[in-house]
């Protein structure tokens, strides 16, 4: 069994209680959902709770929550209702950790005190319900885009809950090196998702964009294995102890079995826990990937 390592339901098609089924069959105690999991569930968001609770596998986080900072005016007041009703969701799955990632939006701004102020709300919405918010620096995201700008106004923000969600296609994309986590606190990192892509290097962000969103694939199954291995050793040595979630949008992987795209996961579980993380294979008799 894997124990602090998940899948995200966006890689599998299919129903809800179907995609937690094949993860909880391929070995996976833990699963990433989004709010199209309980919203477009036929009986009800409640329901989809339920689904999720009586499965047994325990919540790495939900997501996700976009263009929040940086608004004014009515444009703010609208963002923070719809906060409200995340981490209602959010908190109704008895997730630890929501997943709020850098705005896009044209109409927010790049001051970054600004910034820092509206995630500090965020947080402070979110602590009475015992919910830690995970800041990213979405690539394309419109004035912070990486790691290091995403803990420049965490640390400014300055909340117990508030911390950052480190995806490795990001840093990726935007080629930010190791380096840029050598500052920060480990205890600061909510989540880690991981996903490859086939590619080396995307050169634009529509490129960026689209290969986020339809060609991802599991670790070991791309062109930055061995990047993936630095990442993931780095932050082990800096003493992150979290979730690593799977976070793989493909449309290859849409049209295939549950099964056959869970035992992809599993396969590629087996090698970061394994050749990665160095510990024991949680499921003897797999072969793991190689980077």
């Amino acid at each position: 069994m894997f124990k602090d390592i998940g899948m995200d339901t966006i890689s599998l098609a299919g129903p809800l209680h179907a995609k937690l089924r094949a993860m909880r069959e391929a070995g996976f105690t833990q699963v990433m959902l989004a709010a199209k999991d309980l919203v477009g569930h036929p009986d009800g968001w409640q329901a989809a709770v339920e689904e999720v609770r009586g499965s047994g596998l325990r919540v790495t986080g939900f997501q996700v929550l976009r263009d929040f900072e940086g608004l004014s005016g009515h444009l703010h007041d609208y963002k923070v209702d719809i906060a409200r009703s995340m981490i209602e969701m959010c908190a109704a799955l008895r997730s630890p950790v929501l997943l709020a990632c850098s705005s896009t939006s044209v109409h927010a701004s790049d001051d970054r005190a600004h910034i820092a102020r509206d995630l500090r709300k965020l947080a402070m919405m979110a602590l009475p319900f015992g919910i830690r918010v995970a800041y990213e620096g979405l690539s394309w995201g419109r004035h912070l885009n990486d790691v290091p700008g995403a803990w420049d106004v965490v640390q400014r923000a300055d909340a117990p809950n508030l911390g950052l969600g480190i995806d490795s296609y990001h840093s990726f994309a935007t080629q930010t090196p190791l380096e840029a986590l050598h500052g920060v606190d480990a205890a600061k990192i909510f989540l880690v998702q991981l996903s490859d892509f086939m590619w080396q290097e995307v050169r634009t962000v529509e490129e960026r964009i689209d290969t986020a969103r339809h060609f991802r694939v599991f670790p070991g199954e791309g062109v930055h294995s061995e990047a993936i291995v630095r990442l993931v050793r780095l932050l082990d040595g800096m003493g992150y102890r979290g979730d690593y979630s799977f976070e793989v949008f493909n449309d290859d992987y849409q049209q295939l079995p549950l099964a056959t795209v869970a035992q992809r996961a599993q396969r590629s579980a087996t090698w970061l826990a394994a050749d990665v993380l160095r510990r024991a294979l949680p499921l003897p008799g797999r072969a793991p990937l190689r980077p």
